[in-house]
């Protein structure tokens, strides 16, 4: 249970950093957002994934618990950056359509 609390945490943390770069708004919402959201965005982020290491530290300690959150933030960050690619064909493939 663990590990998948600290993957959503991580997903989380990965699409709120995504959603602060100006391209990723502009692909998603049509516009950018103002700085302030951006940098509140990119907190949370960080937060975010300060949390699941906190998580996985305290569950499973410093030696097994970085690399599983390693392995998290990996598979995190996959799982965003697809998800950004998918979105983009889709609005794409609907502009032809």
């Amino acid at each position: 249970m663990m590990h998948v609390l600290s993957l959503l945490l991580c997903v989380a943390a990965f699409a709120a950093l995504a959603m602060a770069t100006d391209r990723a708004q502009s692909d998603a919402l049509g516009r950018e957002l103002p700085a302030s959201q951006s940098k509140a965005l990119r907190g949370a982020g960080w937060g975010l994934l300060l949390a699941s290491l906190a998580l996985v530290v305290s569950v499973q300690g410093w030696g097994l618990g970085l690399v599983s959150y390693s392995g998290h933030t990996s598979l995190a960050a996959g799982v965003v950056f697809v998800a950004l690619i998918v979105h983009q064909r889709r609005k794409v493939s609907q502009r032809r359509g």
